[in-house]
């Protein structure tokens, strides 16, 4: 089965956050706005070069923007649209087993009667 333009959104999205200092950094970026990646490492206990290839990822998965700052300084912006994506894709998946763990409850507390 081909996979939607949605799921590969979702699937880059679970893998960018799938580590905690990418999480770190998108939590930093949300809490203080556009920031460089060296106002990144003030804040973060990670490197310079670490959180310049965690942006990397993130931007590739679209949660990122740079944006061009004064003196050639790049701002990274928080980007919400794949991340809707995914909420969206993983709202599918509970509406899909909404009914059929329904039924399993009630088949289950049917049996305990």
């Amino acid at each position: 089965m081909p996979r939607s333009d949605a799921e590969s959104i979702a699937e880059q999205v679970f893998v960018a956050l799938g580590d905690p200092s990418r999480r770190a950094v998108l939590a930093a970026l949300a809490a203080d706005g556009p920031s460089t990646v060296t106002e990144l490492a003030a804040r973060l206990p990670i490197t310079r070069q670490a959180i310049a290839k965690h942006l990397t990822l993130l931007a590739e998965a679209g949660l990122v923007t740079a944006e061009p700052g004064e003196r050639r300084r790049v701002r990274y912006r928080l980007h919400s649209a794949p991340m809707q994506v995914a909420q969206q894709f993983l709202a599918a998946l509970a509406r899909d087993w909404d009914g059929p763990l329904g039924a399993l409850k009630r088949h289950l507390d049917g049996s305990a009667d």
